[in-house]
């Protein structure tokens, strides 16, 4: 009999990956989508034609729900019974949090409490996987955060995270649930959104070889993030679900490079210089910055045995002709 999956946040970057692996590995895999006037359907759809071209079209069911509703997420829930839940849903966007700090909390924060509560009423046997984020590390108390360092988010969706994070913890300890922390650290790929900062780049390199914009306009190029690869990270949430124990777990790469050096690599790649063509703007800056991260994944290497495979150069590599390749086709 295969396994049940259900995913929150279906439609997002980490979700595309994560569908193509747990099917793979013969999962039925239910995704909840939130109903809007303008449903996000793209990588939706690239996945549709994915499963067709391996005959598995059917192993995939949406259904529509809200994070932000328990009634729909009960019925859900109670309806699939699955043996594994990625949460994944969650406003994810960090300078948005601070334009839309209540909803960020009401989806990120109790959206957790909600699904972790529906779970424990309906006496649910599920592991649950939690995603989390190196942006609860924010002003960082260490060189190398991991799962030991303290958390010091600087803006409402780190601090909506680490609401997240404790409730899940709080719920393993007193519930005794089976419930794993991912603290992902910046993790991109061609399915990244395009008001990420690294799509941003790519997506604009792209265009400005291409004849099709002259300049690229970003906010701070001092930040330093510790980059990976999406479907690395990805295999890692599957692994923390298949271990006998559950626990929280850093993954990360061990090195950190600043949005400029994203953006030298990005208009190498197309044999342009960066510095003609990125101008500054002062409203991309976030009211409250985190400078610096770096993350040390040595507890997930040693315990899961999980490696990111791509470095840094040939993530920004295969960003920017990824973005170059759509271009051309429209």
């Amino acid at each position: 009999m295969k396994k049940k999956a259900l995913i929150t946040g279906v439609t997002g970057q980490d979700a595309f990956y994560l569908i193509k692996l747990l099917i793979k590995y013969n999962y039925e895999v239910h995704g909840i989508i939130r109903r809007a006037s303008n449903l996000n359907r793209e990588r939706l759809d690239r996945l549709d034609n994915y499963l067709l071209s391996i005959n598995k079209k059917n192993c995939l069911t949406l259904h529509y729900g809200d994070l932000c509703d328990s009634s729909s997420i009960t019925k859900i829930l109670d309806m699939v019974r699955p043996q594994e839940i990625y949460h994944l849903g969650a406003q994810s966007h960090v300078k948005i949090s601070f334009e839309i700090p209540v909803y960020t909390a009401e989806t990120t924060a109790l959206g957790t409490l909600k699904l972790l509560e529906t779970v424990r009423f309906l006496k649910l046997k599920s592991k649950i996987y939690l995603a989390g984020s190196s942006e609860m590390y924010g002003k960082v108390t260490q060189k190398i955060q991991n799962e030991k360092t303290p958390f010091y988010p600087r803006s409402p969706y780190g601090v909506s995270k680490v609401f997240s994070y404790y409730t899940g913890v709080n719920y393993r300890e007193a519930y005794n649930m089976f419930i794993c922390n991912g603290i992902l650290f910046n993790h991109e790929s061609p399915e990244r959104g395009e008001n990420f900062v690294s799509r941003k780049i790519t997506l604009g390199v792209a265009s400005i070889k291409l004849g099709l914009k002259k300049k690229l306009i970003l906010g701070n190029l001092s930040a330093k993030r510790d980059w990976g690869y999406a479907e690395d990270y990805v295999e890692g949430m599957y692994m923390m679900m298949q271990h006998s124990n559950p626990d929280d777990y850093v993954l990360a790469t061990g090195k950190s490079y600043s949005v400029k050096d994203f953006c030298k690599l990005a208009f190498q790649e197309v044999n342009l210089d960066w510095k003609k063509y990125v101008e500054i703007d002062k409203k991309f800056f976030r009211p409250s910055e985190v400078d610096y991260l770096i993350g040390d994944s040595l507890k997930a290497k040693k315990i899961l045995k999980w490696k990111h495979k791509v470095k840094f150069s040939d993530l920004v590599k295969l960003m920017v002709h990824s973005d170059l390749k759509k271009l051309q086709n429209k």
